[in-house]
């Protein structure tokens, strides 16, 4: 029975090595075909990053072309051609002998454009926003539960004034500025979020929204006020929304300069600056919500804060939530915004508002940290959220499947140690570590039975002459 017992458990160990060797094979084939590679974007990231910028330049140039009385914008279709509005036959044709997709509208650019200024000149009323909707070939004029009901009336009959050029619609929550944001930043006004780190060639700023804080705000890394961040040196809001901090007390950006933090210890490299168009995917990081993404809905759009009038603003129907001002919007490994603001939240929705980067970088002299082309686009910039991450990566190439950019580990201090890398389950360290394991209980089971073997044949051959 002894004997029996002994194979047993000499089997179940030859048995459980081989079961582990099996297991970490795969923990470790799995860890390398999935684990993001250092600084090297997600397949395809740079293809659909020009892909989209073609597609959005050929667009434009289609609308110079033909100009404004004849086309009523551009925008990139799923496909991820471009698709230009056009009022007549004629530039339909040239629109698609371009390549690109023709749609025919009723009103052209010029008459959209009317209708905005006939909104601006209006009497001012807080808690409006309007953009040029191109895909529907209207202004949007929307009204949040500020507005009331006389407001509203009023806003309709100019509206209706205007030949069916305007949709009116109204917002379940009131439109507001995002105060708080993506790198935690505090000062006397609040909380706001570094959005990305800028030169002006002799010391290092962050470019963050312009309702975070007047000029002479200052700022720091935590709550209590232990560690000032720095000051902020030049602001504009209302009309824009940015604003410029100086780093304090010999303070730079850091050795990730360039990558925004989407949690998890990982964050997405900036490439450069670039410009939103109409059908782009994006993506928004901040403290408050974390990492999301959507649609780019419209470009020069107008909203009414409470605070003041702010114009020229990119719309998406990325969610926001109140601590996500000032964090950055990108695609693709680009930086395109700071978080102005916007309604709802990330349970419902909403639509949020961005400030255009290169708008703001042009108005405040500064470019991309590390960059030299004066805001082209180029390898630069980021603020270093810690959210969390939520927005998938998906396949690439058409802008409805775009990538943030090129994602990997990031943060600050001194390198993890070799126990810390075995045993993160991100890694192929726990794989190695089972297959370790097992192949010394491999070794030793055979071991064991080696010498039991022996031991066996001495007590055999000592019988034998006995």
């Amino acid at each position: 029975m002894r004997h029996v017992r002994r194979r047993i458990v000499r089997r179940g160990i030859r048995l459980s090595a081989v079961g582990g060797i099996l297991l970490g094979g795969l923990m470790v084939t799995q860890a390398m075909a999935t684990e993001p590679a250092g600084g090297t974007p997600a397949p395809g990231a740079h293809a659909a990053a020009s892909s989209v910028e073609s597609a959005a330049a050929r667009g434009a140039g289609l609308v110079s072309r033909l100009g404004t009385g004849r086309t009523a914008g551009t925008w990139i279709g799923a496909d991820g051609r471009p698709v230009v509005a056009v009022t007549d036959a004629g530039a339909a044709g040239t629109v698609r002998e371009a390549g690109a997709r023709a749609e025919v509208v009723r009103h052209s650019m010029d008459e959209l454009r009317s209708a905005t200024k006939s909104l601006r000149t209006a009497p001012r009323v807080t808690g409006t926003a309007w953009s040029v909707d191109y895909t529907r070939n209207e202004v949007v004029v929307r009204a949040d539960p500020t507005v009331s009901a006389g407001d509203w009336s009023r806003l309709t009959r100019l509206a209706d004034s205007l030949g069916g050029r305007v949709r009116m619609e109204r917002t379940k929550t009131e439109f507001t500025t995002r105060l708080n944001g993506a790198q935690p930043m505090f000062s006397t006004g609040g909380r706001c979020s570094a959005g990305y780190n800028v030169t002006d060639g002799q010391g290092s700023f962050i470019l963050t929204a312009g309702h975070c804080g007047p000029k002479g705000a200052v700022w720091f890394a935590d709550q209590g006020g232990a560690t000032e961040l720095g000051q902020t040196v030049s602001s504009r809001f209302p009309g824009n929304d940015f604003s410029l901090i100086r780093y304090g007390n010999g303070q730079s950006a850091g050795a990730d300069t360039n990558v925004i933090a989407i949690g998890g210890g990982k964050g997405v490299r900036i490439a450069g600056a670039g410009d939103a168009a109409v059908g782009q995917r994006v993506f928004r990081s901040g403290s408050t919500s974390g990492l999301r993404d959507g649609k780019v809905t419209g470009l020069d759009a107008t909203v009414n804060y409470p605070e003041g009038t702010v114009t020229g603003l990119i719309e998406t129907d990325v969610c926001a939530e109140p601590g996500d001002s000032g964090g950055p919007l990108f695609s693709d490994g680009l930086a395109l915004g700071v978080t102005s603001g916007g309604s709802g939240d990330c349970e419902s929705g909403g639509t949020t508002f961005f400030q255009p980067l290169r708008t703001a970088m042009s108005a405040l002299g500064v470019r991309l940290a590390g960059d030299g082309s004066g805001g082209k686009p180029s390898s630069a910039t980021a603020g270093a959220p810690e959210p969390s991450a939520s927005a998938s990566q998906g396949a690439v190439i058409a802008p409805g499947s775009a990538n943030p950019g090129a994602v990997e580990q990031v943060g600050a201090g001194a390198a993890p140690s070799l126990a810390a890398r075995l045993t993160d389950p991100g890694t192929v360290g726990p794989g190695l570590l089972v297959l370790a394991a097992s192949l010394v209980a491999w070794v030793a089971a055979r071991y064991i039975r080696s010498e039991r073997d022996r031991e066996a044949y001495r007590r055999q051959y000592a019988r034998s002459w006995s």
